[in-house]
């Protein structure tokens, strides 16, 4: 029999999506409250007092004033990118030649593919990061790193293959054939395989030939219980790229739609400069549309109008682009995010911002059911928050008149120091 804990301190639960009804009727914090684990899964969530109680044999352990919520849920990476994250210059083009593919290419080396993956996993825990979506890159071995290493921590994570028969060195292109088979052996091996999903990915539009979208088109028709990710109007100067690829079609979500590489169960990355009828589609299918503010400003891509996404009714998630984007942190995303939004004339609550780096990117990658939030039967994944973590909170916190004060500041101010603790499937990873 597993010994249940109870962790206590204040605990941020979700009765709704903040970006739908009011705020302060979907999102609460409980300064006295507690979560209980029972193994890997949360068993309930409630008063303090009361939990206590009820379970007086649980061993508890207390973060008295520090924030319990859900681990952080990060919607689009790139884990094949971390060792070149915080690179100087360049728009996305030549980034991708300068410095993306020189280093997706040392993941012909397995070794180098499990040594990164570890390494990813690590520095996202510190962050209180519990879930990724990610892509890997051409070698089928660097999904498979990605699979196992966040097997072996019990942890729930997506990938995929990455898919490019065109606009890509030599030594990174496969083609239509070999996607479409090396993409169905990893989901034969890997999708629903303990807590692991599988992602087809084509990259985008331009890296992959009209022949290689198709096959993988037919590929998510027989595989629909899977993911599909990919990246849809980031830049404009991309999109005049694809554009000129592409001829026929209406717009760069045509090159995806023409292909069968459209539905609910797809993450379009960045989604910044959407037309009016890529939109209607996007919110029609309930497709994805996955925010990657820190990446966006970073290679000086635009500033996503987020708000006018979600009141349209189109599913979001939440991510930090690792290594277009420049942090490892979800914090730092959404201080991101609010930034971006400040752009549009939207003024993002903390509440909002909480809910889109957790439950929403859950959401996103139809996890809702198993992470993402605070609920008894979800897996115990959680981060937990010290709300005065710095010098520069700590003083801000003392002029504070709220606890949502208190949240935004960290969200704004805070970092890897703020995380006091990590849980991944009720155990501690970090602190």
């Amino acid at each position: 029999m597993t010994e249940k804990l109870l962790l206590t301190g204040q605990i941020l639960t979700f009765q709704g999506d903040p970006f739908h009804a009011p705020w302060e009727d979907c999102v609460q914090i409980n300064s006295a409250g507690a979560v209980l684990l029972d193994g890997a899964k949360i068993a309930a969530v409630g008063d303090a007092g009361t939990l206590k109680a009820a379970h007086p044999q649980a061993r508890v352990i207390s973060y008295g004033s520090d924030l319990i919520c859900p681990g952080f849920v990060d919607a689009h990476v790139h884990y094949p990118q971390t060792a070149m994250i915080a690179s100087w210059g360049k728009r996305l083009i030549d980034w991708l030649n300068t410095y993306t593919f020189p280093e997706e290419a040392r993941f012909a080396d397995l070794a180098y593919a499990e040594a990164i993956a570890a390494r990813y996993l690590d520095l996202t825990a510190a962050n209180g990061t519990t879930t990724v979506a990610s892509y890997a890159t051409i070698h089928p071995h660097s999904a498979e790193a990605l699979f196992r290493a966040a097997e072996a921590r019990g942890q729930a994570v997506v990938t995929g293959k990455t898919c490019m028969d065109r606009n890509a060195p030599d030594d990174l292109r496969d083609t239509a054939e070999s996607a479409y088979d090396d993409s169905k052996a990893l989901i034969e091996r890997w999708q629903g395989k303990g807590r692991a999903q599988y992602a087809i990915t084509p990259r985008f539009s331009p890296t992959s030939t009209p022949e290689q979208l198709s096959a993988l088109g037919a590929l998510w028709a027989e595989h629909p219980e899977c993911l599909m990710q990919t990246h849809l109007s980031e830049q404009t100067d991309e999109i005049e790229w694809v554009r000129s690829l592409y001829p026929d079609a209406r717009d760069y979500l045509d090159t995806y739609e023409a292909h069968g590489l459209l539905g609910e169960r797809g993450l379009y990355g960045h989604s910044i400069h959407l037309t009016p009828r890529e939109v209607d589609r996007l919110a029609e299918v309930q497709g994805r549309v996955i925010h990657c503010p820190t990446s966006n400003a970073f290679i000086g891509s635009g500033a996503l109008d987020l708000p006018a996404l979600a009141a349209r009714g189109i599913p979001l998630g939440l991510a930090t682009d690792t290594g277009g984007g420049s942090s490892f942190s979800m914090l730092r995303t959404m201080a991101a995010a609010y930034e971006a939004a400040q752009h549009h004339g939207h003024a993002l609550h903390a509440a909002q911002l909480m809910w889109l780096a957790t439950a929403g990117s859950a959401n996103a990658l139809h996890l809702g059911n198993e992470i993402g939030t605070l609920t008894a039967g979800h897996y115990a994944d959680l981060v937990v928050l010290n709300l005065r973590s710095t010098a520069a909170i700590d003083q801000r916190a003392n002029r504070s008149g709220s606890v949502w004060e208190d949240v935004f500041a960290t969200i704004m101010l805070g970092d890897d120091r703020a995380v006091r603790a990590t849980w991944i499937a009720g155990a501690a990873v970090q602190g």
